[in-house]
């Protein structure tokens, strides 16, 4: 690359922060040699954590944002009063094009309307979803929307699968990712009203491989790459995931410490166990980019640890090199 990408990085956002936003950007920065980062946030504080690290302190830059949201803070009234906040901070570093992107662990809320207001929508998006990658048997999907809108159109959903067919194109480099919308049967006469007119729609789309309905319970198995749904049904699918995942894991190591065969067998499967196990956590896959914004945000959860939060930085990398925005603008003929 000719000129480095550089992240900013809410230090401020998250229930770890400011360790694992800073923990994650300075590993980042070990990783790819080609990047930048700007951790922006209360710089005391953000400067005390670096203490405890070594790194390439030409790559590093500090932003100064003395105001926090809160998780339970109103989103809109938020983004704008506290114009000195780290996510209002570090949006207009990428509307400024100070910054390649922002990564935030910080208020869902906030940073949709933050998105939205601030950054602002590619001409010709109707709404930006949330997009995670999602672990499944055959490696990852796109769960497209997964918490931003929640009372979508059919046109909404038309333009998240072709969004999502554009990123797993490019960043996850599928030639002709499988499309499906997430449906209660497999006929397409099933379904509510939304996902009813919405069907024929994708149908008719030329521009994606649209291969119909897709049950909740083979979205584990690999059935599409990317799942198209409204916020409230992505939103309960990716935290039945997560929750589900966990109960698992749980009672895994309880049934293999029960009695001394079984802990001699945990000795025995331990390496593949714990290979499978990182296959599914969804740690490894980054944050959710919000789609069709005219600059990268991507969103981590909540409880991120610096292994999520440096994921996410250089999943940022991929997508400015693969010009992704540029692909939605020039796929919705409004660029």
């Amino acid at each position: 690359m000719s000129e480095k990408i550089k992240v900013a990085v809410d230090a401020m956002g998250g229930d770890n922060a400011p360790q694992a936003p800073v923990q994650g950007a300075v590993e980042a920065l070990k990783v790819n040699e080609e990047m930048q980062v700007i951790l922006v946030g209360r710089t005391e504080e953000i400067k005390k954590e670096l203490e405890k690290y070594t790194y390439d302190e030409s790559r590093l830059e500090l932003v100064h944002a003395e105001e926090i949201i809160g998780m339970d803070e109103p989103p809109v009234a938020a983004i704008r009063k506290k114009k000195d906040s780290s996510i209002v901070v570090g949006m207009n570093l990428v509307k400024k094009g100070t910054a390649d992107a922002f990564v935030s662990a910080g208020s869902t809320g906030a940073i949709l309307v933050g998105g939205q207001m601030v950054v602002g929508r590619i001409k010709g998006v109707e709404r930006s979803p949330l997009a995670p990658l999602i672990p499944t048997t055959q490696g990852v999907s796109l769960l497209i929307d997964c918490g931003a809108n929640v009372d979508a159109r059919p046109s909404h959903l038309v333009q998240f699968a072709k969004m999502g067919s554009i990123y797993m194109k490019n960043v996850m480099g599928l030639a002709n990712p499988r499309v499906a919308i997430v449906n209660i049967g497999a006929e397409e006469e099933k379904g509510n009203m939304l996902v009813k007119e919405t069907y024929p729609l994708l149908k008719e789309c030329a521009d994606i491989n649209f291969i119909g309905s897709i049950e909740a319970r083979d979205i584990p198995k690999g059935g599409a790459d990317v799942i198209v749904c409204e916020a409230f049904v992505g939103n309960v699918i990716l935290k039945l995931y997560e929750g589900l995942g966990s109960a698992l894991l749980h009672k895994v190591k309880e049934g293999l410490m029960q009695s001394l065969r079984s802990k001699i067998g945990a000795l025995l499967i331990k390496p593949a166990l714990k290979n499978t196990l990182k296959e599914f956590d969804a740690s490894e896959h980054g944050g959710a980019p919000l789609l069709g914004l005219k600059g990268l945000v991507v969103k981590s959860h909540g409880s991120s640890d610096h292994v999520e939060i440096k994921t996410a930085i250089l999943q940022c990398i991929t997508f400015s090199e693969q010009k992704i925005n540029e692909q939605i603008k020039a796929n919705l003929h409004e660029a």
